[in-house]
């Protein structure tokens, strides 16, 4: 893949270029503050950008501001946040366009070095891919309405597996369950959200996710 990595830590950021490269990936461009990440993805269109939230020169979310701009100029341009902490809120900015390609994970899951691989290839092809503690927190926090106090214990089970990335042969392999029963609880859970049958599939994983985080109801294309 065609890669851009985006980390005011000179230590870590050529780490991870040289975590991608031995893996046999092209890193385009390694850059260390939120206008340089804009411009790299205009400039390089990567298959997929490593985004750390927290950049100069504030060092609070000018990361996640920069990469949701970079989205604006180029729609769907997949992004995979890195944090040290826990923010629900950071994943909720960055899935509110409804497009999917996104994901959001503590700097500790780079160390575990398939995992993270895995994760950015799934963001890479249109997956959206949230770190498991930040699913642990949303659901410590109770943070549901608009629908989602209506889904079942089995279904909030698999919408918290769905927002960890996971595909429905994943979920089914998580939860020992066969295919068919999975893909039966999703068309459950997009029904109770109110996401409409008309909708792509993918856009409506994205959407039940974003409900899921927000503890809000299903956000539309327009």
């Amino acid at each position: 893949m065609r890669i851009v990595v985006a980390d005011d830590s000179v230590l870590l950021r050529e780490g991870l270029v040289r975590l991608l490269v031995e893996d046999g990936h092209r890193v385009q461009a390694a850059v260390g503050d939120g206008p340089a990440l804009v411009a790299a993805v205009l400039e390089h269109r990567p298959d997929v950008s490593i985004v750390d939230v927290r950049m100069p020169p504030t060092h609070t979310d000018e990361g996640l501001r920069a990469a949701i701009s970079a989205r604006s100029y180029v729609p769907g341009a997949p992004m995979l946040m890195l944090s040290q902490y826990v923010e629900a809120s950071y994943a909720g900015d960055l899935l509110a366009d409804g497009t999917g390609s996104v994901g959001y994970l503590l700097k500790d899951r780079v160390a575990r070095v398939e995992e993270f691989l895995d994760a950015l290839d799934r963001v890479a092809h249109g997956a959206t891919v949230l770190d498991p503690q930040v699913v642990a927190r949303l659901l410590a926090a109770r943070r549901r309405d608009g629908g989602v106090s209506a889904l079942t214990a089995r279904e909030r089970e698999i919408l918290a597996l769905m927002a960890e990335g996971c595909s429905n042969a994943a979920v089914a392999r998580r939860l020992v369950i066969s295919a068919s029963a999975v893909e039966k609880h999703i068309g459950n859970i997009f029904a109770k959200l109110g996401l409409p049958p008309d909708d792509d599939t993918r856009h409506r994983r994205v959407l039940a996710v974003l409900t899921y985080l927000g503890g809000r109801g299903p956000v539309s294309r327009g």
